[in-house]
């Protein structure tokens, strides 16, 4: 059943969660305390910690750090970096400042109530700061190699659905890390086993060199659309579920089904797993619905349990309120947002009850691509506004707390 439209359009909370009580733990702030060793402005990305805080707010983190919050900081990370080289002239922070700036990030943030434990939630460490293993790190260097024109005429503005099917940026991205990891390299000389993977790895480091670059010319939140738009392409492209062994399910279910109660029951008990770990978009929970079937088929099921246990996308994302439903995130970049009254909220799909398909051998992995795919997070056109209405889903606003989320799950 769809949530009644408010006069404005936008959608109405699906889920009446408890009211964060008292208000504390959203309310306190404190004054970092900063190294004054790290030579990046943070005032040029004040508005972006801020974001970045909430995205990473303490306790929830861990459930977001997938699809908003890691994404979220590294853009971040990205445009400081960006933003200072206009007066550095260095797209990269040698090791020892790199160890300060991402201390001062991580004082900044949890003053603000986002989590400390970034490195562990989000594995950032200093040298993801540095330039690592690519050979380039000066503006002017870069300008000399790249086709700077070319890469930002290409990366200045992207669709975030179409880009993603297209990879026009990602494309231009990769050309510009390719040309900066060839300098000063001689790989004619280099033994063939450690040519691909050195060099692979120099195009990687690169890239993050490139996306600095690109940062350095939009302003800050225009650069952070790009940014995090270019991420859910990735984000989306694999399921982030650690998925357990299957041989449970398949004594159930396996070799034919001659006990459908005890099949599902081995099936809702290997499910509940998955449901205790984070939050995850429609497009990941097609990927996790087509990674476990094959694995499943693996252990001789041959039967679509999926159908025959009522098995839907809801399922592999993790639950919330009393009703027990499955929050999926959109597919297209979203924030968390902070609000004095309600706490924490983001925007979540509880409205559709989109079966999990049961993949026949033919079949090709989720994808927004996929034309043939109709869920909610499908948008056809990009925008993620919350009044819009996504093939047969709407796309709302589930209000959840930092203490009762934990209680659930405690």
């Amino acid at each position: 059943m769809f949530p009644k439209l408010s006069p404005l359009g936008s959608p109405q909370p699906f889920l009446p969660l408890l009211a964060p009580s008292p208000l504390a733990p959203f309310t306190n702030t404190s004054i970092p305390k900063l190294s004054g060793l790290c030579t990046l402005n943070f005032t040029t990305a004040e508005s972006l910690l801020s974001v970045t805080a909430v995205d990473c707010w303490e306790g929830f983190a861990p459930f977001l750090a997938n699809v908003i919050c890691c994404p979220q900081l590294e853009a971040t990370l990205t445009i400081l970096i960006g933003q200072s080289s206009k007066f550095t002239d260095a797209l990269a922070l040698n090791s020892t400042v790199a160890k300060h700036c991402l201390s001062d990030v991580e004082q900044i943030l949890m003053g603000q109530g986002g989590t400390g434990d970034l490195k562990h939630v989000c594995s950032v460490h200093p040298l993801n700061l540095t330039e690592a293993a690519c050979p380039v790190k000066n503006v002017n260097d870069f300008n000399d190699i790249v086709d700077t024109s070319k890469l930002l005429t290409a990366c200045e503005k992207i669709d975030p659905v179409k880009e993603c099917c297209y990879q026009i940026c990602q494309n231009a991205i990769l050309e510009a890390a390719t040309a900066i990891a060839s300098k000063g390299s001689d790989i004619l000389e280099m033994d063939a086993s450690h040519v691909l993977p050195e060099h692979s790895i120099r195009v990687n480091d690169c890239r993050n060199i490139v996306l600095r670059w690109v940062a350095s010319k939009l302003d800050p939140s225009h650069a952070k659309k790009v940014l995090r738009g270019l991420s859910n392409c990735n984000v989306n492209k694999v399921c982030p579920l650690v998925l357990p062994d299957t041989k449970q399910v398949a004594k159930g279910c396996g070799h034919g089904i001659s006990n459908k109660t005890a099949c599902c029951n081995a099936m809702e008990s290997y499910v509940s797993h998955l449901q205790k770990q984070s939050f995850i978009t429609n497009l990941q929970a097609l990927d996790c619905a087509e990674t476990l079937a094959m694995k499943l088929k693996k252990s001789n099921i041959t039967e679509d349990v999926y159908s025959l246990c009522h098995v839907s996308l809801k399922d592999f994302s993790l639950q919330v309120g009393n009703q027990e439903a499955g929050c999926l995130l959109p597919s297209l970049p979203s924030d968390a947002t902070f609000d004095m009254n309600s706490g924490i909220s983001f925007l979540c799909d509880l409205n559709d009850n989109i079966p999990a398909t049961w993949p026949s051998t033919s079949q090709l992995a989720a994808s927004s691509c996929n034309k043939s795919v109709n869920i909610p997070a499908l948008p056809a056109a990009a925008s993620s506004q919350t009044c819009c209405l996504y093939n047969h889903g709407v796309l709302f606003f589930v209000l959840v707390t930092l203490l009762f989320l934990l209680m659930t799950l405690l």
